[in-house]
């Protein structure tokens, strides 16, 4: 199971969190990988200055609401086996 870790702290909520945590959702759901990816809500990864913290085997990235799927397709898709 992979597990993508998404700040909800105060910066990264104003610079659109739950945007970023419901269009990831979606789009697992679109490739039915609910068993494969696992999101959970984090506070403070530390990088406020930065877009959306979202954390992903101990990498840190900068995620927006517009960059959520290119986000998805190049750093989640990749980490996961191929089927």
């Amino acid at each position: 199971m992979l597990t993508i870790n998404i700040c909800i702290g105060s910066a990264c909520h104003l610079k659109g969190s739950y945007s970023v945590i419901s269009k990831l959702q979606e789009l697992v759901k679109d490739q039915s990988l609910e068993d494969k990816v696992e999101i959970k809500g984090a506070f403070c990864l530390g990088r406020c200055t930065e877009a959306v913290s979202v954390k992903v085997d101990d990498k840190i990235y900068s995620v927006c609401p517009t960059t959520t799927e290119e986000f998805f397709n190049n750093e989640i898709l990749t980490k996961l086996p191929q089927q």
